[in-house]
């Protein structure tokens, strides 16, 4: 009972202490914290800032009229600038400060909200998307993974919960520990631009808006956190076509892009699209357009080379990814030379693992003697439909003419559950030495569709027969959702050149009893046994028996 009390004096007294400071000022480099103080301003009513350096400590009192009451709530882990009351006071403002090591919780337990809204912090995207929806619908954003959820389990079971919705990629044991509270899911296949949209249609069946604000999802800014008018995602190159289509098929008028990054986005979305464009920039130095910055993938790609293959008529296209993350692209790939053009390109999205060379080959039309360009043209991105990023440019295209001899067979595709690895043995049919990469295309992980490359290419000499291998480790959901394995070869006599193209599809079939595993263990075993035997002698015989 006197626990009790006790929390409950505690909470109204943190609760006194941030809400009745006329401005809340966060000192944290972590953007988790932003963000959670961020949305507690907004559905609170309170005026929130951030600092995003130590020197911005003094410049953001600039727009803060002197003898305000300002709250500091400060990182005890990562502030950015330590004893900020005394630099608060010393610039004549009423001050206090209160320090936190997990603010999400932290702050939560100082609300009285009903509604949540679970996403993964890898992913600060997402809880951008949600933000807006988050402050009209008045629910609290929570971030949840595999090692916190026990955490959020337990503060989720001490409140009223009357809608839980999970948002985006989270983990599976966030889905499952969570389920008991029925859940609504967004999640379309992992894709950021339609799970941003999906969310933008809740936002407006709560109130209707004409005017959206543009941003990539790569920062928080006052604006985006405010739920005034809901966010709609841009690429940094491109605009996605669900994005196009969303927004001509609403009532929106105006968009508002955040900051000068994405103007070149923003411009086509004028162009058309066919809405108003208005750019946010800082108004003055009392009125500051600070922006804190959350950690993002990096994509990127690049052309290495294009070569015409003379004697297959072949565009043979070498495409690398320079980064971990694995994207998705299509190309288009105009060809100039001696007066004529002709153009190719992927109709559908190709997958590119991370690190990976990729040869793509288009049949084409004989090309005269002479120089040859190439205007290419690539869109790229993390999911099949966030295809954000652009390549634009012009290649001198290198003629070679080479036939590649190589053929091989895919003959058999096992699963070892224990190690978590794929084995797909491939044959080499021809008289020369073959090069293969293999790939998985389209499994249904975690309830999204995904695509794996082996972490190595293949060499077979003339004949000969291997196992490739991908890894891939697969829960009992994962293997009751894939019966059916499609396994894709690219291969070639060129290790940098794979231009050929062989696809099969396998049954989900596992590896019979591993042996030398089993015998390990038997022989760890009976170690134990002699250990434990030995002991138990050793001490009848202390005893005289």
């Amino acid at each position: 009972m006197k626990k009790s009390i006790l929390f409950v004096l505690l909470f109204l007294f943190f609760t006194q202490i941030v809400s009745a400071a006329d401005q809340i000022i966060i000192n944290s480099e972590d953007w988790r914290d932003v963000y959670s103080t961020m949305l507690y301003g907004s559905l609170t009513g309170t005026a929130v800032n951030f600092l995003v350096s130590d020197k911005h400590s003094t410049l953001i009192l600039n727009a803060i009229p002197k003898g305000t009451s300002v709250q500091a709530i400060s990182s005890n882990k990562l502030p950015f600038i330590v004893g900020y009351k005394s630099i608060l006071e010393n610039n004549g403002y009423v001050a206090e400060e209160t320090f936190y090591d997990n603010f999400n919780l932290e702050l939560a337990n100082l609300l009285d909200v009903k509604n949540f809204i679970i996403v993964d912090d890898s992913y600060g995207y997402n809880a951008v998307s949600v933000a807006p929806y988050a402050v009209v619908s008045d629910s609290y954003v929570l971030f949840a993974d595999r090692n916190n959820i026990r955490e959020i389990d337990s503060f989720l079971s001490g409140r009223t919960v009357d809608k839980l919705l999970m948002y985006g990629n989270v983990d599976r044991q966030v889905r499952d520990i969570l389920a008991r509270y029925n859940p609504e899911i967004i999640n379309k296949e992992g894709d950021r631009f339609a799970n941003n949209i999906e969310i933008a249609k809740k936002y407006m069946e709560i109130g209707p808006a004409k005017q959206v604000i543009l941003t990539n999802g790569e920062f928080i800014e006052k604006e985006i956190m405010s739920g005034v008018e809901p966010v709609i995602f841009i690429g940094a190159n491109n605009v996605p076509d669900q994005v196009r289509d969303y927004i001509q098929s609403t009532d929106i008028e105006i968009g508002v892009l955040v900051g000068n990054e994405l103007v070149g986005t923003a411009t086509y979305i004028r162009r058309n699209v066919g809405i108003s464009v208005f750019v946010k920039f800082a108004q003055g130095a009392r009125d500051a357009l600070d922006m804190f910055y959350l950690p993002v993938y990096t994509l990127n790609m690049e052309v290495e080379s294009i070569k015409y293959n003379r004697a297959t008529n072949q565009l043979e296209v070498n495409i690398r990814n320079t980064e971990e993350q694995a994207v998705y692209f299509k190309g288009t790939y105009s060809l100039k030379a001696a007066g004529l053009e002709q153009t190719v390109g992927d109709i559908d999205p190709i997958f590119l693992d991370g690190n990976e060379l990729k040869t793509v080959v288009y049949d084409v039309e004989p090309i005269p003697e002479g120089k040859i360009t190439a205007d290419v043209y690539i869109i790229y991105g993390e999911s099949k439909g966030s295809m954000e990023k652009v390549i634009d440019t012009t290649m001198d295209i290198e003629v070679v003419e080479i036939l590649d001899k190589c053929e091989i067979s895919l003959n058999n595709l096992v699963y070892n559950k224990r190690k978590g690895i794929f084995y797909i043995e491939v044959e080499n049919i021809a008289e020369v030495d073959c090069y293969i990469d293999v790939e998985l295309v389209d499994l249904l992980i975690d309830g999204v569709r995904q695509s794996f490359s082996a972490e190595e290419i293949l060499h077979l000499e003339a004949n000969q027969k291997k196992k490739q291998k991908v890894n891939l480790k697969l829960e009992e959901e994962d293997i009751e959702n894939n019966n059916a394995i499609k396994v894709k070869a690219y291969y070639g006599e060129r290790k940098d050149s794979l231009v050929k193209i062989l696809e099969s599809e396998f049954e989900l079939v596992f590896t019979g009893i591993d042996y030398l595993f089993y015998s390990l263990l038997l022989v760890i075993l009976i170690l134990i046994f002699l250990v434990i035997w030995k002991r138990r002698k050793a001490k009848k015989k202390e005893k005289g028996f």
